[in-house]
């Protein structure tokens, strides 16, 4: 049978892409977030242009402002007669920015409104009120563009999936005894000396399913009890952690043996890792799923922390090795029947 896409990647991207949505004015109700989903490329473009198309704009107010109050006239006219001088050329006109002679000039003063440079050969004067009141609106719009696309670029590389990049787990899960009980067991780690605080853990199977009245659901999340060994599902990751799901009555996996197992097409375990980082104090999530054929019957983890010379030392070139031991090839309820006979 032709394997299942996954709902969820081994590098924690879900697979499911959205389709025929009408009600696309939500997502500029919300512009902050939609800049930071976008991707790179797009967000630099966005980026980019903002600033240029103000810088236009503006360069456009301030070269009709000159227009309106004759500015290009009397340059013009003092580029053609240099001879006057500029005080006697300007000794009965005060212009409303000074030496603005063209939209090139106009629009270069309007860059160093907006980004405060200030070169010195142009500066509005006392002239036109109109000119004082835009110089204000440039500021103000400067600034809030300024918060925007800074704020913009700083979540996206500050945000906490990145952060997720080195939390890692085991590639394969594992069904083994424990404690005379069968268990679905898996491995987490964290390869960064600073530590995600208040982590917790928890799994969900993914598969298809019928209800009793025919209803078909394609995407059923189950939650699963997950233990580990300081309990609950709080987690203390400062070194690599061995999780694991006792396979009881109450679990998805209670009738599942090495036979069928890689029959379960449809079978997805997804594991989600969250918690907040020490050094930032952002909430981040490590996604990674597991499909049937990821799953190794008769198996556990090496051990990988060794103490040496008064420290624990982990050996991280061995996260991910099983090795085999004796294990039922039976169901865990055929398991939990056999041990109530005897």
């Amino acid at each position: 049978r032709e394997r299942r896409a996954r709902f969820v990647g081994k590098n924690g991207a879900c697979n499911v892409a959205h389709k025929n949505i009408r009600e696309q004015g939500r997502f500029l109700q919300d512009v902050f977030t939609t800049l930071v989903d976008l991707k790179w490329p797009h967000t630099l473009l966005i980026f980019t242009m903002s600033f240029l198309c103000s810088w236009l704009l503006f360069g456009m107010v301030w070269w009709l402002i000159a227009f309106a109050h004759g500015d290009l006239d009397h340059s013009t006219r003092l580029q053609r007669d240099p001879g006057e001088g500029t005080a006697g050329a300007l000794a009965g006109f005060v212009p409303c920015v000074t030496s603005i002679h063209s939209f090139t000039s106009a629009f270069l003063f309007s860059i160093e409104v907006q980004v405060t440079i200030g070169f010195g050969g142009r500066m509005v004067t006392e002239e036109c009120p109109a000119a004082i009141l835009v110089l204000i609106v440039q500021n103000i719009v400067g600034l809030v563009i300024n918060a925007i696309m800074l704020g913009c670029i700083f979540m996206k590389t500050s945000q906490a999936h990145r952060r997720a990049e080195t939390l890692i787990f085991s590639k394969h899960a594992v069904i083994a005894l424990r404690e005379g009980k069968l268990c679905f067991m898996l491995r987490v780690g964290d390869l960064r000396k600073s530590m995600i605080i208040s982590a917790t853990i928890r799994m969900q199977v993914v598969k298809k399913t019928a209800s009793l009245e025919g209803e078909v659901v394609p995407l059923n999340q189950i939650d699963i009890q997950m233990e580990n060994p300081v309990g609950g599902n709080s987690i203390f990751l400062v070194s690599p952690l061995i999780i694991y799901h006792v396979i009881d009555k109450n679990s998805p996996l209670y009738d599942i043996s090495p036979v069928n197992l890689h029959h379960h097409e449809d079978l997805e375990i997804i594991v989600i890792l969250e918690g907040v980082v020490e050094t930032t104090g952002i909430t981040t999530q490590a996604r990674t799923s597991y499909l049937a054929d990821e799953i190794l019957w008769g198996q556990r983890f090496v051990p990988i922390v060794a103490e040496e010379d008064g420290r624990y030392s982990v050996d991280y070139s061995k996260f991910g090795n099983t090795v085999k031991v004796p294990t039922p090839s039976c169901t865990a309820r055929q398991l939990e029947e056999d041990k109530s006979i005897m």
